[in-house]
């Protein structure tokens, strides 16, 4: 039974690349092991599993509302932790499991929920984040190095910000510096920049950036980039800048969605 569970949370269904792939894990109220009933629902799934498609896997805890801080972070890694044994139990390697966090617990006010109960036994859960092999599909590239085509996307995992922020570090200046080397060689390579933006609510398009208080922080981030590609010497008519807010998750934690891409518009 405990292999069929390791089963349906590697379990993520018909993924693309703009898909945040989450399998999700209910628990009981103040428990951190998993019910007959969770169990029972997951044989449905067992068809329909290969795991040796699996590049990696992300585990975030939660809790309902009630209680303190302290013992709900405690209670949600625990959570964690009681899915981390069940792969490792069951031979899935360690080092493709990414991250690891209890969240504590989810706040809701109890006014304006219509099924408080539902709500909460909702809240008692742990995500799985699944990264499938080859999951975004074709068309995108690491590096400007590549053999690029209109419509393509470069993807650079080095170029992120801080949570809230549109300003680059120094390690995302270190790699603009080394792509507008790249593009002051390759002058026909057209291209609008992409801003997105992790963690925010659903019922939100964006993220506030700390700075400005607007709710424009995957656009900052766009032309924030633009504007130092500018200062090296990069054609502005070359470029365009565009945020999507939270619309395009990669699927492989929260930092690597404070990004900004690049989409071939031109070549």
């Amino acid at each position: 039974m405990v292999k069929k569970l390791l089963f349906f949370l590697l379990f993520a269904g018909n993924l693309s690349a703009q898909e945040k792939p989450i399998t999700t894990v209910y628990f009981d109220f103040d428990q951190y092991s998993l019910n007959s009933k969770q169990i029972t629902k997951i044989e449905g799934f067992l068809s329909k599993i290969d795991t040796a498609k699996v590049e990696s896997i992300q585990i975030y805890g939660y809790c309902d509302d009630r209680g303190n801080d302290q013992y709900n972070y405690k209670l949600s890694n625990r959570r964690v932790s009681t899915v981390q044994e069940i792969l490792l139990v069951n031979g899935f390697n360690k080092n493709k499991i990414i991250i690891l966090e209890g969240k504590g617990r989810v706040i809701v006010r109890t006014d304006t929920v219509d099924d408080l109960h539902e709500t909460r036994s909702k809240n008692r859960r742990v995500d799985l984040i699944v990264v499938k092999k080859n999951s975004y599909g074709h068309g995108v590239h690491n590096s400007f190095m590549d053999n690029l085509k209109v419509g393509d996307n470069v993807t650079l995992a080095s170029i992120q910000f801080e949570m809230g922020s549109s300003h680059l570090t120094s390690e995302s200046k270190k790699v603009l510096d080394k792509v507008a080397s790249i593009l002051n060689k390759k002058k026909n390579i057209y291209f609008e920049i992409q801003g997105h933006v992790c963690c925010t609510p659903t019922k939100y398009d964006d993220g506030i950036d700390k700075d400005t208080k607007e709710r424009k922080l995957s656009w900052n981030r766009a032309k924030t980039v633009y504007l130092y590609l500018i200062s090296k010497k990069i054609y502005r008519n070359r470029m365009t800048y565009k945020g999507y807010g939270n619309q395009k998750p990669l699927g492989e934690g929260e930092a690597k969605d404070r990004r900004v891409e690049f989409q071939i518009t031109r070549i």
